[in-house]
């Protein structure tokens, strides 16, 4: 019995050396290991930024020509943009001058028509003073049809020069073939060559510009 319980200690004892013998010489096999994968772990790293550094040189170069592209693009775009408003102007500036061009030959067509009117006021109202320049026909009705006449066509022009229809007779004026029409030359000794002397038929204005040139006579010049 004395030599089972010496024995038992001293077993336990060396059971423990064997496991701090054991575990001591373990150690250094751990320490190789952790020190190999460190170096694997490394190694792939390094590799793996090797790869990166091609993959973000090439991810950058795409962006730049993607930027590049856009730029292209957006010129084309606003090119085409600036085109789009210019014809638009123009579309507008040619409608503008079609439609006032289109009122004034309208207007200028109805004056023309007016005119035929103005023409009959001066026939009637020279027909009637030479009727009423006839002692048999000096008669009070007489003077007040032709009064009558007369304030009529005052009436009629003041209203077409409101609209821009102004008549003008060029008597004393310089002949111009601009606003004038010539209907036959006459000497006269008292007067000047080359002027007017004589109003066939008004001329009139539309707006500033010649509706109807007049028809005159001029004086003819020394040959």
């Amino acid at each position: 019995m004395f030599r089972s319980v010496l024995k038992a200690p001293i077993t336990s004892t060396l059971r423990y050396q064997g496991i701090r013998q054991a575990r001591s010489a373990a150690v250094p096999f751990v320490r190789f290991y952790s020190e190999e994968v460190k170096k694997s772990e490394g190694e792939a790293e390094a590799a793996k930024d090797e790869n990166a550094a091609p993959q973000e040189k090439d991810e950058v170069t795409t962006l730049k020509e993607e930027i590049e592209k856009n730029k292209k693009d957006l010129a084309v775009f606003k090119d085409k943009y600036l085109r789009a408003v210019a014809d638009f102007q123009n579309l507008q500036e040619s409608t503008k001058r079609e439609i006032t061009k289109s009122k004034e030959l309208a207007l200028k067509s109805f004056a023309k028509d007016l005119l035929q009117t103005a023409d009959t006021f001066d026939i009637a109202l020279n027909t009637l003073e030479k009727d009423a320049a006839e002692p048999e026909k000096h008669t009070k009705e007489m003077k007040d049809l032709v009064e009558g006449v007369k304030i009529t066509q005052n009436m009629f022009n003041n209203t077409l020069k409101r609209h821009g229809l102004e008549r003008f007779e060029p008597v004393g004026e310089p002949f111009d073939p601009n606003v004038h029409e010539a209907v036959f030359e006459v000497p006269q000794p008292d007067k000047e060559a080359g002027s007017v002397f004589f109003v066939q038929q008004p001329g009139y204005y539309l707006n500033k510009r010649v509706l109807r040139p007049a028809k005159v006579g001029v004086v003819k010049g020394a040959e």
